[in-house]
């Protein structure tokens, strides 16, 4: 077949009209006929997209090939990550020169007292053991051969060490399929667990898999015990979550006693254990669910005695730390250990035998925070509280690795916008911080090359708005520099800073990388989140819109050279600045965006609809929230203005955000911006799902494209 020319003119999507009438309000729709993705209309009209999109981005060739080469010549292509300690094995990953995905691996610990994990050849060929006794695990790159896209979507050893568990995708959609390796013969058993959310959770014993799988609506509603060694249309239903508004899920305490099913919404859940100390007692509610207090339980030991600890927002919305009974107790009875603070937001807590973890964020930043425990302790048996100190006034740090409740050493993970991701070991017993590895850059890359600042915004009414941002060492020097700002805003996920070896060919060329930390995140306490959802979710927009001035007005950027970037979430975030403030950007990149929020929220049959009331509200059945939504949803209020060139970015398996919002959302700018039409693009990867395409390689040609056009939108695509 002859190779068809490029176009000459971007695709028109025909006009099919349809209107539906809501609360009194006719809302007319020319374009939902794109959401019949099977039929060849839809995949002719997505290719005619994806073709112009190429022939407007053929002068990037040279460029994107450049970046792809400096992502790959900054990165060790061989390469491990530092092995963790699991029970009686170190856990460790390898990657090899040419290969997408690498492999899994462990050794044996040396015995009970090994808490310094072996460090392996850095120049290790890929055909020899990195350490001496070494297991593969899991081959992935024989896993995926033959798939064009291929997921891992969990991996869970037995705690006696003799079995995995793993999950694959080979689709996008995020069905995964579990098998499970026999790891002393080699051997798959012959059980095969299909239509899975991920990974399963094993019991104590190892005999028993508990999983998870989805409704209709790709909400995951039902939890499963598979026993080894049947079929998987005797597995046991364990719990139905049948209020549409809440997922379950379920895991196992690090102590290895507990079995924890979680059934939570974006604002209220309730969790039900399986002691397997008694396990006749069969599962158990620990404290039933009360509308709008969160809670998330882990099991330790406290004063000698087996306690349950209780992180929740029943005292205050920043949450407080309690302890309980290892048995249902209500709510009146937890007993606070770290009260509520509202300058600090407690996220998360991890139990070890001789200490608690406290994942907590004040003043926007991350950190951790260590109580030691000490059975002699008055009082509340905390002899300690103090937190992880680092040097840098911008960073990350996370915890990851510490599977084994014994532990005295920490694992965890540090990273700032130049420093790259570094791994610790942190012991509790000395508060010795010791650097085990800072993931290599290669080519001479030195951080001190860069500069990196917390700037603050002012919003509209008045809230500093932080900002985090990188650039080369003296690139402001001599007036605005191209800047990259990137927006999420939702969900209370944070976008806190990082490192980014792509990021470097930015950089590089002179642009800036800045972070812009809006309401609708939880940078700043859940306050920032409730501030930024539901009825006030204009304040997420409003606040980008501010980053975007400050960084004009402080000399930062220019709106000619400042391009801003989002995804999902952020892509609606994206959507609507286009529509209220699009004067201030040069181009905006919307990565799988959510930009037809509207018609999504109005379905209930659609994955994920009514789990979403709480964060953007029910405009089926309210009114006001119809209204509401109607004034900022973006493909509802796409106007005939002058528009920045946008680059919308889809998956055709996505099962989040389906590829039918960018696929509209560019169709009626077309239609209804006319000079915007040459520059608004639509690229759909049509085998690939929510995250993109898989495999390293690919995903750095995925990356480097992006990058290409952002880097055209600058005025620095000239030279390569």
């Amino acid at each position: 077949m002859p190779e068809q020319p490029p176009p000459d003119h971007p695709p028109v999507a025909t006009r099919r009209p349809t209107s539906r009438t809501i609360h009194g309000q006719v809302r007319d729709d020319d374009y939902e006929w794109l959401r019949e993705k099977d039929s060849e209309a839809v995949q002719a009209h997505l290719e005619a997209e994806n073709a112009w999109t190429r022939a407007r981005t053929e002068h990037l060739a040279d460029l994107r090939e450049t970046i792809f080469t400096e992502i790959r010549s900054r990165t060790r292509e061989t390469d491990l990550s530092v092995p963790s300690r699991n029970r009686d094995h170190w856990y460790y990953g390898r990657s090899f020169e040419g290969r997408e995905y690498g492999a899994t691996c462990r050794v044996p610990a040396g015995g009970p007292d090994d808490w310094t994990p072996p460090r392996p050849a850095e120049d290790c060929a890929p055909d020899q053991p990195a350490l001496p006794g070494e297991e593969v695990l899991l081959d992935l790159d024989a896993l995926a051969e033959g798939h064009e896209f291929f997921s891992l979507g969990g991996a869970s050893i037995s705690p006696d060490g003799g079995r995995l568990a793993y999950a694959t995708d080979v689709v996008g959609d995020e069905r995964y399929t579990v098998r499970i390796k026999d790891l002393a013969s080699g051997d798959l058993l012959d059980d095969v667990i299909e239509g899975t959310l991920g990974g399963g959770t094993w019991d104590r014993a190892g005999e028993n898999l508990y999983y998870s799988t989805v409704d209709a609506a790709w909400r995951a509603d039902k939890i499963w015990r598979h026993r080894v060694g049947t079929a998987q249309a005797d597995d046991e239903l364990v719990h139905h979550e049948t209020d549409a508004r809440f997922f379950t899920g379920v895991g196992r305490s690090r102590s290895d006693r507990f079995l924890m099913i979680v059934s939570g919404s974006k604002t209220t859940s309730e969790f039900r254990f399986l002691d397997a100390d008694d396990p006749d007692a069969g599962w158990q509610v620990f404290a039933e669910r009360v509308e709008g207090v969160e809670y998330s339980l882990d099991h330790g030991r406290l004063l000698g005695d087996d306690t349950f600890f209780v992180l929740h927002n029943a005292t205050g919305p920043d949450f407080e730390l309690g302890t309980a009974p290892c048995r249902p107790t209500p709510q009146e009875q937890w007993r606070a250990l770290v009260p509520h603070d509202p300058a600090v937001r407690l996220e998360d807590v991890d139990a070890f035998a001789t200490h608690l973890v406290l994942h907590q964020r004040s003043e926007g930043l991350t950190q951790l925070r260590i109580l030691d425990l000490d059975d002699t302790a008055t009082g509340s048996g905390v002899a300690d509280d103090h937190l992880i100190e680092f040097d840098e006034p911008v960073y990350t740090v996370g915890t990851g690795g510490n599977a084994s409740f014994a532990s005295p050493v920490l694992r965890l993970g540090y990273t700032t916008m130049s420093i790259p991701s570094s791994v610790y070991d942190y012991d509790v017993r000395t508060r010795e911080l010791t650097l085990l590895r800072r993931a290599p850059v290669l080519g001479g890359y030195d951080p001190a090359d860069y500069e990196e600042h917390r700037l603050w915004a002012i919003a509209d009414d008045g809230e500093r708005v932080p900002i985090s941002l990188v650039a080369r060492r003296g690139a402001v020097v001599d007036g605005p520099v191209p800047t990259l700002l990137y927006g999420y805003g939702s969900y209370e996920a944070s976008i806190d800073p990082y490192f980014s070896i792509a990021r470097l060919s930015l950089l590089d060329r002179g642009a800036a990388f800045a972070i812009a930390h809006v309401r609708g995140g939880g940078e700043m306490g859940r306050r920032w989140y409730d501030d930024g959802k539901l009825m006030r979710k204009q304040h997420t927009f409003s606040d980008f819109a501010a980053c975007a001035r400050h960084l004009v007005h402080t000399g930062w950027a220019s709106p000619d050279s400042l391009v801003a970037e989002g995804a999902s979430a952020g892509g609606l975030l994206m959507g609507a600045v286009a529509n209220q403030v699009p004067e201030l950007f040069g181009g905006i990149v919307a990565g799988v965006p959510f930009v037809d929020a509207l018609t999504t929220m109005l379905d209930s049959t659609l994955p994920l609809t009514v789990t979403e009331y709480d964060e953007w509200g029910n405009p089926e059945a309210d009114p006001e929230v119809y209204a509401y939504m109607r004034t900022y949803a973006p493909y509802d209020n796409v106007t005939d203005q002058a528009y920045p060139p946008i680059l919308a970015e889809t998956s055709l398996n996505d099962t989040r955000v389906l590829y039918v919002e960018p696929a509209k959302w560019v169709a009626r700018l077309r239609a209804t911006a006319p000079d915007a039409r040459p520059d608004v693009l639509l690229r759909t990867e049509m085998a690939a799902g929510h995250g993109g395409v898989s495999g390293r390689y690919k995903s750095w040609r995925d990356r480097a494209f992006t990058l290409a056009w952002i880097l055209d939108r600058m005025g620095l695509a000239a030279g390569g």
